[in-house]
Protein backbone atom coordinates (compact mmCIF):
# COMPACT_ATOMS: atom_id res chain seq x y z
CA UNK A 1 0.00 0.00 0.00
CA UNK A 2 1.04 3.59 -0.67
CA UNK A 3 -0.19 4.86 2.24
CA UNK A 4 0.96 2.84 5.81
CA UNK A 5 -1.76 2.06 7.87
CA UNK A 6 -1.45 4.17 11.56
CA UNK A 7 -3.61 1.99 13.90
CA UNK A 8 -3.20 -1.58 14.15
CA UNK A 9 -5.81 -4.30 13.24
CA UNK A 10 -5.69 -4.49 17.17
CA UNK A 11 -7.04 -1.63 17.95
CA UNK A 12 -9.57 -1.00 15.16
CA UNK A 13 -11.20 -4.33 16.51
CA UNK A 14 -11.48 -3.20 19.72
CA UNK A 15 -13.75 0.34 18.29
CA UNK A 16 -15.50 -1.91 16.57
CA UNK A 17 -16.15 -4.35 19.08
CA UNK A 18 -16.72 -1.89 22.31
CA UNK A 19 -16.70 1.81 21.26
CA UNK A 20 -19.47 1.69 17.88
CA UNK A 21 -22.49 3.09 17.67
CA UNK A 22 -24.70 1.98 14.99
CA UNK A 23 -27.58 4.18 13.31
CA UNK A 24 -29.40 2.20 11.04
CA UNK A 25 -31.27 4.80 8.61
CA UNK A 26 -34.63 3.23 6.56
CA UNK A 27 -34.22 0.57 3.88
CA UNK A 28 -37.60 -0.67 1.44
CA UNK A 29 -39.07 -2.56 4.23
CA UNK A 30 -40.16 0.66 5.95
CA UNK A 31 -43.56 1.75 6.14
CA UNK A 32 -43.14 5.22 5.27
CA UNK A 33 -41.09 4.21 1.95
CA UNK A 34 -43.76 0.93 1.24
CA UNK A 35 -46.29 3.99 1.81
CA UNK A 36 -44.98 6.44 -1.01
CA UNK A 37 -46.05 6.20 -4.99
CA UNK A 38 -44.14 4.44 -7.31
CA UNK A 39 -42.60 7.91 -8.36
CA UNK A 40 -41.02 9.40 -5.01
CA UNK A 41 -39.85 5.90 -4.35
CA UNK A 42 -37.90 6.52 -8.67
CA UNK A 43 -36.94 9.77 -7.07
CA UNK A 44 -35.69 8.65 -3.97
CA UNK A 45 -33.12 6.67 -6.35
CA UNK A 46 -31.82 9.73 -8.11
CA UNK A 47 -31.46 12.21 -4.86
CA UNK A 48 -29.30 9.14 -3.23
CA UNK A 49 -26.94 9.22 -5.47
CA UNK A 50 -26.50 13.07 -5.90
CA UNK A 51 -26.16 12.50 -2.22
CA UNK A 52 -23.23 10.06 -2.90
CA UNK A 53 -21.84 12.32 -5.59
CA UNK A 54 -21.80 15.35 -3.07
CA UNK A 55 -19.81 13.02 -0.62
CA UNK A 56 -17.10 12.32 -2.99
CA UNK A 57 -16.87 16.64 -3.28
CA UNK A 58 -17.18 16.93 0.80
CA UNK A 59 -13.93 14.53 1.22
CA UNK A 60 -12.16 16.58 -0.92
CA UNK A 61 -13.14 19.59 0.56
CA UNK A 62 -11.82 17.77 3.77
CA UNK A 63 -8.43 16.88 3.31
CA UNK A 64 -6.78 16.93 -0.67
CA UNK A 65 -5.72 12.81 -0.23
CA UNK A 66 -8.89 11.76 1.17
CA UNK A 67 -10.32 10.82 -2.45
CA UNK A 68 -7.17 8.57 -3.13
CA UNK A 69 -6.61 7.18 0.34
CA UNK A 70 -10.23 5.69 0.21
CA UNK A 71 -9.89 4.50 -3.51
CA UNK A 72 -6.60 2.61 -1.80
CA UNK A 73 -8.81 1.26 0.73
CA UNK A 74 -11.44 -0.28 -1.27
CA UNK A 75 -8.74 -1.78 -3.82
CA UNK A 76 -6.84 -3.61 -0.82
CA UNK A 77 -10.51 -4.61 1.15
CA UNK A 78 -11.21 -7.64 -0.82
CA UNK A 79 -7.73 -9.41 0.10
CA UNK A 80 -6.65 -7.68 3.22
CA UNK A 81 -8.63 -7.45 6.79
CA UNK A 82 -6.43 -4.55 8.06
CA UNK A 83 -7.25 -2.03 5.08
CA UNK A 84 -11.14 -3.35 5.36
CA UNK A 85 -11.22 -2.61 8.85
CA UNK A 86 -9.37 0.73 8.13
CA UNK A 87 -11.96 1.42 5.36
CA UNK A 88 -14.84 1.13 7.85
CA UNK A 89 -13.46 3.64 10.36
CA UNK A 90 -12.61 6.21 6.80
CA UNK A 91 -16.08 5.47 6.65
CA UNK A 92 -17.09 6.54 10.32
CA UNK A 93 -15.35 9.87 10.14
CA UNK A 94 -15.56 10.27 6.08
CA UNK A 95 -12.42 11.04 5.87
CA UNK A 96 -8.74 10.11 6.59
CA UNK A 97 -8.77 11.68 10.54
CA UNK A 98 -10.70 12.75 12.68
CA UNK A 99 -11.79 13.22 16.63
CA UNK A 100 -13.13 10.77 18.49
CA UNK A 101 -15.01 12.78 21.33
CA UNK A 102 -12.78 11.48 23.76
CA UNK A 103 -9.08 11.64 22.90
CA UNK A 104 -7.65 15.91 22.26
CA UNK A 105 -5.76 14.52 19.62
CA UNK A 106 -7.38 13.32 16.26
CA UNK A 107 -7.04 10.10 15.69
CA UNK A 108 -5.33 9.41 12.22
CA UNK A 109 -6.02 6.56 9.75
CA UNK A 110 -2.55 6.59 8.21
CA UNK A 111 1.00 7.67 8.90
CA UNK A 112 1.92 11.19 8.32
CA UNK A 113 -2.03 12.14 6.97
CA UNK A 114 -3.08 15.29 9.33
CA UNK A 115 -5.92 16.84 9.94
CA UNK A 116 -5.51 20.24 8.73
CA UNK A 117 -6.39 23.88 10.18
CA UNK A 118 -7.41 25.44 6.38
CA UNK A 119 -8.77 21.95 5.34
CA UNK A 120 -8.35 21.24 1.48
CA UNK A 121 -9.91 25.17 0.73
CA UNK A 122 -6.49 26.34 1.36
CA UNK A 123 -3.29 25.04 0.00
CA UNK A 124 -2.23 22.25 2.46
CA UNK A 125 1.13 24.00 3.63
CA UNK A 126 -0.64 27.77 3.86
CA UNK A 127 0.67 28.43 7.05
CA UNK A 128 -2.04 30.97 8.85
CA UNK A 129 0.99 33.35 9.66
CA UNK A 130 1.90 33.72 5.51
CA UNK A 131 -2.02 33.57 5.15
CA UNK A 132 -2.17 36.87 7.06
CA UNK A 133 0.45 38.29 5.08
CA UNK A 134 -0.25 37.42 1.82
CA UNK A 135 -4.28 38.77 2.96
CA UNK A 136 -2.72 42.48 3.95
CA UNK A 137 -0.21 42.72 1.52
CA UNK A 138 -3.13 42.15 -1.35
CA UNK A 139 -5.67 44.66 0.50
CA UNK A 140 -2.59 47.01 0.26
CA UNK A 141 -2.02 46.53 -3.52
CA UNK A 142 -5.62 47.23 -4.14
CA UNK A 143 -6.67 43.52 -4.78
CA UNK A 144 -9.71 43.54 -2.13
CA UNK A 145 -12.39 42.45 -4.67
CA UNK A 146 -10.51 38.95 -4.79
CA UNK A 147 -9.69 38.75 -1.48
CA UNK A 148 -13.58 39.04 -0.83
CA UNK A 149 -13.66 36.15 -2.89
CA UNK A 150 -10.41 34.24 -1.23
CA UNK A 151 -12.57 35.13 2.30
CA UNK A 152 -16.14 33.83 1.29
CA UNK A 153 -17.81 30.97 1.86
CA UNK A 154 -18.15 29.36 -1.59
CA UNK A 155 -14.58 29.26 -2.73
CA UNK A 156 -11.45 27.11 -2.62
CA UNK A 157 -8.40 28.84 -2.67
CA UNK A 158 -5.04 28.33 -4.39
CA UNK A 159 -1.92 29.85 -5.12
CA UNK A 160 -1.78 32.19 -8.10
CA UNK A 161 0.85 32.53 -10.13
CA UNK A 162 2.91 34.82 -8.16
CA UNK A 163 2.86 33.23 -4.95
CA UNK A 164 0.08 34.84 -3.58
CA UNK A 165 -3.70 34.00 -3.76
CA UNK A 166 -6.64 33.25 -5.94
CA UNK A 167 -10.08 32.06 -5.44
CA UNK A 168 -12.33 29.40 -6.87
CA UNK A 169 -16.15 29.04 -7.08
CA UNK A 170 -17.24 25.96 -5.86
CA UNK A 171 -19.32 25.95 -9.35
CA UNK A 172 -15.59 26.08 -11.17
CA UNK A 173 -13.73 23.59 -9.30
CA UNK A 174 -16.38 20.68 -8.74
CA UNK A 175 -18.10 21.47 -12.13
CA UNK A 176 -17.90 17.90 -13.01
CA UNK A 177 -19.63 16.66 -10.30
CA UNK A 178 -21.66 19.64 -10.04
CA UNK A 179 -22.92 18.76 -13.71
CA UNK A 180 -23.86 15.39 -12.25
CA UNK A 181 -25.45 16.46 -9.13
CA UNK A 182 -27.68 18.60 -10.86
CA UNK A 183 -28.75 16.31 -13.76
CA UNK A 184 -29.44 13.72 -11.22
CA UNK A 185 -31.91 16.72 -9.37
CA UNK A 186 -33.66 17.13 -12.50
CA UNK A 187 -34.29 13.35 -13.23
CA UNK A 188 -35.18 13.08 -9.71
CA UNK A 189 -37.74 16.44 -10.61
CA UNK A 190 -39.50 14.12 -13.49
CA UNK A 191 -40.32 11.51 -11.13
CA UNK A 192 -41.76 13.49 -8.21
CA UNK A 193 -45.34 13.77 -7.61
CA UNK A 194 -44.69 16.80 -5.32
CA UNK A 195 -44.99 20.18 -7.50
CA UNK A 196 -43.29 22.33 -4.19
CA UNK A 197 -40.86 19.54 -4.10
CA UNK A 198 -40.14 19.76 -7.99
CA UNK A 199 -40.41 23.50 -8.17
CA UNK A 200 -37.77 23.28 -5.46
CA UNK A 201 -35.48 20.45 -7.06
CA UNK A 202 -35.54 22.86 -10.55
CA UNK A 203 -33.48 25.82 -8.82
CA UNK A 204 -31.44 23.64 -6.62
CA UNK A 205 -29.97 22.38 -9.93
CA UNK A 206 -29.60 25.53 -11.53
CA UNK A 207 -27.57 26.61 -8.90
CA UNK A 208 -25.36 23.68 -9.15
CA UNK A 209 -23.99 25.03 -12.77
CA UNK A 210 -24.10 28.47 -12.61
CA UNK A 211 -21.59 30.74 -10.49
CA UNK A 212 -24.43 33.20 -9.70
CA UNK A 213 -25.41 33.71 -5.40
CA UNK A 214 -28.35 34.91 -6.31
CA UNK A 215 -29.06 31.07 -7.88
CA UNK A 216 -28.18 29.87 -4.31
CA UNK A 217 -30.55 32.39 -2.83
CA UNK A 218 -33.71 31.25 -4.73
CA UNK A 219 -32.73 27.76 -4.19
CA UNK A 220 -32.61 28.28 -0.25
CA UNK A 221 -35.75 30.29 -0.35
CA UNK A 222 -38.02 27.70 -2.38
CA UNK A 223 -36.35 24.88 -0.06
CA UNK A 224 -37.40 27.01 3.08
CA UNK A 225 -41.01 27.14 2.12
CA UNK A 226 -41.41 23.07 1.99
CA UNK A 227 -43.58 22.24 4.77
CA UNK A 228 -46.04 19.26 3.30
CA UNK A 229 -43.85 17.55 0.75
CA UNK A 230 -43.36 13.83 1.07
CA UNK A 231 -39.54 13.38 0.61
CA UNK A 232 -36.64 15.38 2.05
CA UNK A 233 -34.02 16.67 0.07
CA UNK A 234 -31.01 18.85 1.55
CA UNK A 235 -27.62 19.83 0.24
CA UNK A 236 -26.39 21.54 3.42
CA UNK A 237 -23.53 24.48 3.36
CA UNK A 238 -22.18 24.94 6.57
CA UNK A 239 -19.00 26.41 7.92
CA UNK A 240 -17.46 24.57 11.35
CA UNK A 241 -14.93 22.53 9.20
CA UNK A 242 -13.13 25.91 8.28
CA UNK A 243 -10.38 26.86 11.00
CA UNK A 244 -8.05 29.16 9.04
CA UNK A 245 -10.94 32.06 7.49
CA UNK A 246 -12.22 33.31 10.63
CA UNK A 247 -8.17 33.96 12.22
CA UNK A 248 -7.83 37.06 9.89
CA UNK A 249 -10.14 38.81 12.55
CA UNK A 250 -7.87 38.07 15.20
CA UNK A 251 -5.18 39.85 13.78
CA UNK A 252 -5.73 43.74 14.36
CA UNK A 253 -4.09 45.59 11.61
CA UNK A 254 -5.67 43.37 8.62
CA UNK A 255 -8.77 43.32 10.33
CA UNK A 256 -8.99 47.16 9.90
CA UNK A 257 -7.74 46.62 6.59
CA UNK A 258 -10.83 44.34 6.08
CA UNK A 259 -13.42 46.78 7.63
CA UNK A 260 -12.19 49.62 5.75
CA UNK A 261 -12.30 47.49 2.66
CA UNK A 262 -16.27 46.30 3.58
CA UNK A 263 -15.28 42.86 3.66
CA UNK A 264 -17.10 40.37 6.23
CA UNK A 265 -14.94 37.14 6.55
CA UNK A 266 -17.21 34.25 6.16
CA UNK A 267 -15.65 30.77 6.50
CA UNK A 268 -15.80 27.94 3.74
CA UNK A 269 -19.19 25.92 3.23
CA UNK A 270 -18.54 22.03 3.66
CA UNK A 271 -21.14 20.23 1.40
CA UNK A 272 -23.71 17.85 3.28
CA UNK A 273 -26.61 15.78 1.83
CA UNK A 274 -29.79 14.37 3.36
CA UNK A 275 -32.20 12.33 1.87
CA UNK A 276 -35.18 11.26 3.87
CA UNK A 277 -39.16 10.61 4.09
CA UNK A 278 -40.93 13.09 5.83
CA UNK A 279 -42.94 11.83 9.27
CA UNK A 280 -45.94 13.38 9.34
CA UNK A 281 -46.68 12.43 13.07
CA UNK A 282 -43.36 14.29 13.74
CA UNK A 283 -43.76 16.75 12.07
CA UNK A 284 -47.15 17.73 14.15
CA UNK A 285 -45.18 18.02 17.23
CA UNK A 286 -42.83 20.47 16.03
CA UNK A 287 -45.17 22.68 14.82
CA UNK A 288 -46.89 23.25 18.38
CA UNK A 289 -43.67 24.66 19.27
CA UNK A 290 -43.46 26.81 15.95
CA UNK A 291 -46.47 28.97 16.90
CA UNK A 292 -44.82 30.02 20.07
CA UNK A 293 -41.44 31.65 18.82
CA UNK A 294 -43.26 35.04 18.46
CA UNK A 295 -43.69 34.95 21.77
CA UNK A 296 -39.61 33.90 22.51
CA UNK A 297 -38.76 36.83 20.24
CA UNK A 298 -40.50 39.16 22.83
CA UNK A 299 -38.86 37.71 25.76
CA UNK A 300 -35.26 37.89 24.32
CA UNK A 301 -32.88 39.59 26.34
CA UNK A 302 -31.23 43.13 25.20
CA UNK A 303 -33.89 42.81 21.74
CA UNK A 304 -34.10 46.46 22.05
CA UNK A 305 -30.54 46.78 20.87
CA UNK A 306 -30.64 44.58 17.76
CA UNK A 307 -33.31 43.61 14.93
CA UNK A 308 -35.11 40.37 15.80
CA UNK A 309 -35.14 37.75 12.97
CA UNK A 310 -38.57 37.00 14.05
CA UNK A 311 -40.40 40.81 13.28
CA UNK A 312 -43.20 41.85 15.01
CA UNK A 313 -46.74 41.51 12.65
CA UNK A 314 -45.13 39.06 10.37
CA UNK A 315 -45.37 35.48 9.65
CA UNK A 316 -43.12 33.21 10.81
CA UNK A 317 -40.64 32.19 8.23
CA UNK A 318 -39.76 28.70 9.28
CA UNK A 319 -40.71 25.08 8.61
CA UNK A 320 -40.49 22.49 10.70
CA UNK A 321 -40.37 18.72 9.65
CA UNK A 322 -39.34 15.20 11.33
CA UNK A 323 -37.71 13.08 8.49
CA UNK A 324 -36.98 9.09 8.25
CA UNK A 325 -33.89 9.43 6.84
CA UNK A 326 -32.64 7.95 3.95
CA UNK A 327 -29.37 9.00 3.42
CA UNK A 328 -26.55 11.03 5.21
CA UNK A 329 -23.59 11.91 3.26
CA UNK A 330 -20.92 14.49 3.14
CA UNK A 331 -20.63 16.46 6.07
CA UNK A 332 -23.45 15.26 7.65
CA UNK A 333 -21.50 11.75 7.80
CA UNK A 334 -18.27 12.83 9.52
CA UNK A 335 -18.81 11.14 12.45
CA UNK A 336 -16.08 12.82 14.64
CA UNK A 337 -17.08 12.19 18.44
CA UNK A 338 -20.83 13.43 17.21
CA UNK A 339 -23.56 13.05 14.99
CA UNK A 340 -26.30 15.88 13.58
CA UNK A 341 -29.62 15.30 15.31
CA UNK A 342 -31.04 18.35 13.63
CA UNK A 343 -30.15 21.06 11.65
CA UNK A 344 -31.78 24.82 11.03
CA UNK A 345 -30.89 26.41 7.86
CA UNK A 346 -29.73 28.55 5.85
CA UNK A 347 -27.47 29.73 8.30
CA UNK A 348 -27.59 34.03 8.69
CA UNK A 349 -24.41 34.35 6.39
CA UNK A 350 -26.46 33.25 3.37
CA UNK A 351 -27.91 35.80 0.93
CA UNK A 352 -31.25 34.03 1.22
CA UNK A 353 -31.56 35.28 4.81
CA UNK A 354 -30.35 38.52 4.01
CA UNK A 355 -33.06 39.50 1.68
CA UNK A 356 -35.73 38.23 4.04
CA UNK A 357 -35.65 34.43 3.31
CA UNK A 358 -36.88 31.50 5.89
CA UNK A 359 -35.43 28.93 7.38
CA UNK A 360 -36.47 25.03 7.46
CA UNK A 361 -35.53 22.80 10.60
CA UNK A 362 -34.94 19.13 9.35
CA UNK A 363 -35.31 16.41 12.84
CA UNK A 364 -33.12 13.07 12.27
CA UNK A 365 -35.51 10.49 13.51
CA UNK A 366 -33.04 7.51 13.30
CA UNK A 367 -30.09 9.45 14.93
CA UNK A 368 -32.20 10.09 18.41
CA UNK A 369 -33.59 6.92 18.35
CA UNK A 370 -30.32 5.34 18.36
CA UNK A 371 -29.94 5.59 22.61
CA UNK A 372 -28.34 3.04 25.04
CA UNK A 373 -30.73 2.87 27.44
CA UNK A 374 -28.90 0.13 29.67
CA UNK A 375 -25.74 2.56 29.56
CA UNK A 376 -27.86 5.64 30.53
CA UNK A 377 -29.08 3.56 33.64
CA UNK A 378 -25.32 3.00 34.58
CA UNK A 379 -25.20 6.71 34.09
CA UNK A 380 -27.71 7.70 36.43
CA UNK A 381 -26.95 5.49 39.19
CA UNK A 382 -22.93 6.43 38.83
CA UNK A 383 -23.13 10.69 38.55
CA UNK A 384 -26.56 11.57 39.74
CA UNK A 385 -28.98 11.31 43.09
CA UNK A 386 -31.45 8.73 43.13
CA UNK A 387 -34.66 11.15 43.70
CA UNK A 388 -33.69 12.43 39.56
CA UNK A 389 -33.50 9.20 37.85
CA UNK A 390 -37.18 9.90 37.46
CA UNK A 391 -36.79 12.96 35.30
CA UNK A 392 -34.29 11.40 32.88
CA UNK A 393 -35.96 10.99 29.55
CA UNK A 394 -35.51 10.84 26.06
CA UNK A 395 -38.39 12.32 24.68
CA UNK A 396 -37.20 15.16 27.06
CA UNK A 397 -34.03 15.62 25.22
CA UNK A 398 -35.95 15.57 21.97
CA UNK A 399 -38.25 18.36 22.88
CA UNK A 400 -34.04 20.53 24.27
CA UNK A 401 -33.49 19.75 20.50
CA UNK A 402 -36.59 21.73 19.25
CA UNK A 403 -35.93 24.39 21.38
CA UNK A 404 -32.36 24.59 20.75
CA UNK A 405 -32.55 24.65 16.86
CA UNK A 406 -35.45 27.45 17.48
CA UNK A 407 -33.05 29.07 19.13
CA UNK A 408 -30.98 29.85 16.25
CA UNK A 409 -33.52 31.97 14.76
CA UNK A 410 -33.90 34.64 17.77
CA UNK A 411 -30.64 37.01 19.30
CA UNK A 412 -28.56 38.82 16.83
CA UNK A 413 -28.02 38.47 13.42
CA UNK A 414 -24.82 37.80 11.43
CA UNK A 415 -23.90 41.18 11.53
CA UNK A 416 -22.93 40.25 15.03
CA UNK A 417 -21.88 36.83 14.84
CA UNK A 418 -19.31 36.36 12.52
CA UNK A 419 -17.61 39.11 13.36
CA UNK A 420 -16.02 37.41 16.79
CA UNK A 421 -14.34 35.17 14.11
CA UNK A 422 -13.13 31.64 15.39
CA UNK A 423 -15.37 32.35 18.44
CA UNK A 424 -18.33 32.28 16.82
CA UNK A 425 -19.63 29.27 16.60
CA UNK A 426 -19.14 28.08 20.30
CA UNK A 427 -20.61 31.15 21.28
CA UNK A 428 -24.18 31.00 18.59
CA UNK A 429 -24.15 27.02 19.91
CA UNK A 430 -24.04 27.98 23.64
CA UNK A 431 -26.48 30.32 22.50
CA UNK A 432 -29.21 28.18 20.90
CA UNK A 433 -29.05 25.99 23.91
CA UNK A 434 -29.11 28.60 26.72
CA UNK A 435 -32.18 30.21 24.73
CA UNK A 436 -34.20 26.24 24.89
CA UNK A 437 -33.60 26.25 28.17
CA UNK A 438 -34.40 29.51 29.28
CA UNK A 439 -37.63 29.74 27.13
CA UNK A 440 -38.81 26.30 28.35
CA UNK A 441 -41.58 27.84 31.05
CA UNK A 442 -43.10 29.73 28.20
CA UNK A 443 -44.22 26.43 26.53
CA UNK A 444 -45.66 25.49 29.99
CA UNK A 445 -47.61 28.83 29.64
CA UNK A 446 -49.10 28.16 26.85
CA UNK A 447 -49.43 24.48 27.61
CA UNK A 448 -47.11 23.01 25.30
CA UNK A 449 -45.42 20.86 27.88
CA UNK A 450 -46.48 20.67 31.68
CA UNK A 451 -44.74 20.67 35.02
CA UNK A 452 -43.26 17.64 34.94
CA UNK A 453 -42.05 17.53 31.15
CA UNK A 454 -40.69 21.10 32.04
CA UNK A 455 -38.56 18.74 35.00
CA UNK A 456 -37.28 16.31 32.94
CA UNK A 457 -35.98 18.83 30.03
CA UNK A 458 -33.47 20.14 33.02
CA UNK A 459 -32.57 17.68 34.34
CA UNK A 460 -32.11 15.45 31.35
CA UNK A 461 -30.41 18.78 29.54
CA UNK A 462 -27.99 18.85 32.79
CA UNK A 463 -27.30 15.10 32.72
CA UNK A 464 -27.08 14.31 29.01
CA UNK A 465 -25.48 17.47 28.31
CA UNK A 466 -23.39 19.34 31.04
CA UNK A 467 -21.64 16.07 32.23
CA UNK A 468 -18.93 15.93 29.61
CA UNK A 469 -17.05 12.63 28.88
CA UNK A 470 -13.67 14.25 27.92
CA UNK A 471 -12.19 17.91 28.19
CA UNK A 472 -14.22 19.18 25.15
CA UNK A 473 -13.29 20.50 21.50
CA UNK A 474 -16.21 21.09 19.72
CA UNK A 475 -18.49 23.84 19.71
CA UNK A 476 -21.05 22.26 20.91
CA UNK A 477 -19.35 20.30 23.58
CA UNK A 478 -17.58 23.32 24.52
CA UNK A 479 -20.93 25.22 24.75
CA UNK A 480 -21.95 21.95 27.38
CA UNK A 481 -18.90 23.21 29.61
CA UNK A 482 -19.81 26.45 29.53
CA UNK A 483 -23.42 25.53 30.99
CA UNK A 484 -21.92 22.85 33.65
CA UNK A 485 -19.33 25.53 35.17
CA UNK A 486 -21.90 28.42 35.06
CA UNK A 487 -24.40 26.45 36.67
CA UNK A 488 -21.99 25.09 39.43
CA UNK A 489 -20.72 28.72 39.99
CA UNK A 490 -24.13 29.54 40.83
CA UNK A 491 -25.64 27.22 43.01
CA UNK A 492 -27.86 25.44 40.33
CA UNK A 493 -26.07 22.11 40.63
CA UNK A 494 -24.37 20.38 43.49
CA UNK A 495 -22.32 17.21 44.13
CA UNK A 496 -22.82 15.26 47.64
CA UNK A 497 -20.03 13.40 49.48
CA UNK A 498 -20.51 10.76 46.82
CA UNK A 499 -19.65 13.21 43.90
CA UNK A 500 -23.41 12.98 43.09
CA UNK A 501 -24.88 15.28 40.79
CA UNK A 502 -28.29 17.61 42.23
CA UNK A 503 -30.11 20.30 41.12
CA UNK A 504 -31.70 23.05 42.73
CA UNK A 505 -34.98 23.84 40.21
CA UNK A 506 -35.95 26.64 41.86
CA UNK A 507 -32.21 28.57 41.30
CA UNK A 508 -32.43 27.32 37.69
CA UNK A 509 -34.76 30.02 35.62
CA UNK A 510 -32.64 33.24 37.33
CA UNK A 511 -29.22 31.85 36.25
CA UNK A 512 -29.90 30.06 32.85
CA UNK A 513 -31.52 33.61 32.26
CA UNK A 514 -28.19 35.49 33.61
CA UNK A 515 -26.18 33.26 31.30
CA UNK A 516 -28.24 34.37 27.94
CA UNK A 517 -27.77 38.03 28.76
CA UNK A 518 -24.11 37.26 29.25
CA UNK A 519 -24.43 35.18 25.97
CA UNK A 520 -25.65 38.05 23.98
CA UNK A 521 -24.14 40.43 25.23
CA UNK A 522 -20.67 38.18 23.74
CA UNK A 523 -22.34 38.52 20.55
CA UNK A 524 -23.37 42.50 20.42
CA UNK A 525 -19.80 43.45 21.52
CA UNK A 526 -18.23 41.68 17.73
CA UNK A 527 -15.04 41.25 19.68
CA UNK A 528 -13.19 37.89 19.08
CA UNK A 529 -10.95 39.14 22.10
CA UNK A 530 -14.12 39.62 24.41
CA UNK A 531 -15.28 35.95 22.95
CA UNK A 532 -12.22 34.55 23.98
CA UNK A 533 -12.30 35.81 27.11
CA UNK A 534 -15.47 34.85 27.93
CA UNK A 535 -15.07 30.61 26.91
CA UNK A 536 -12.05 30.70 28.89
CA UNK A 537 -13.53 31.94 31.98
CA UNK A 538 -15.92 29.43 31.82
CA UNK A 539 -14.30 26.57 30.37
CA UNK A 540 -12.17 25.74 33.25
CA UNK A 541 -11.13 21.75 33.74
CA UNK A 542 -10.35 20.76 37.11
CA UNK A 543 -10.56 17.80 39.48
CA UNK A 544 -14.22 17.35 39.33
CA UNK A 545 -14.86 17.78 35.78
CA UNK A 546 -11.95 14.96 35.49
CA UNK A 547 -13.81 12.70 37.75
CA UNK A 548 -17.05 12.97 35.96
CA UNK A 549 -15.27 11.88 32.74
CA UNK A 550 -13.29 8.88 34.03
CA UNK A 551 -16.60 7.44 35.43
CA UNK A 552 -18.52 8.20 32.23
CA UNK A 553 -15.40 6.34 30.15
CA UNK A 554 -15.36 3.48 32.96
CA UNK A 555 -18.86 2.88 32.01
CA UNK A 556 -17.39 2.20 28.70
CA UNK A 557 -18.51 5.37 25.41
CA UNK A 558 -19.19 4.19 22.50
CA UNK A 559 -17.65 7.66 20.56
CA UNK A 560 -17.22 6.47 17.16
CA UNK A 561 -20.45 6.30 14.75
CA UNK A 562 -21.18 3.91 12.27
CA UNK A 563 -24.13 4.98 9.22
CA UNK A 564 -25.95 1.67 8.27
CA UNK A 565 -27.20 2.99 5.03
CA UNK A 566 -29.77 0.49 2.99
CA UNK A 567 -30.12 2.54 -0.37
Amino acid sequence: MKHKIAISEDKLDDIFSNHLREINLIDDNFIGYVNLSDGDKKALQYLVRAAKTINNVSLEQDHPLNLELKQQLEQEAPKNQHAQKALRLFNSFNGASGHNGIDLEPIEIFEGIHLLKGKNFYPEDLTEEHFHQIIKSMLKSGQANEVKKILSARTMVRYDDKGGLKAIDYTEYFAPQFSQIANDLELARHYSTDSLFNEFLAWQAQALIQNNEDMDMLADKHWAQMQDTPLEFTISRENYDDELTGTVLEDDELKTLLAEAGIEPISKDTLGARVGIINSQGTKLLLTFKEQMKTLANKMPLSDKYQQNIAEGEAIKQTMVDADLVALCGDFAQCRGGITTAENLPNDDKLSIKMGGGRRNVYHRQVRMSHDDKRDKKMLEALVVPELHQYFSHEADHIFVIGHENGHSLGPNSYYKDALGAYRHIIEENKADVVSIAMMPEYVKSGVIDELMLKKIYTTWIVMRSLSKSKPIESHRVGDLIHFNYLLEHNVISFNADRKLNINFDKLPEAINGLLTETIEVQLSRSPKIAKEWIEKYTKWEDLHIYIANTLQNLGVKNYIEIRKYF
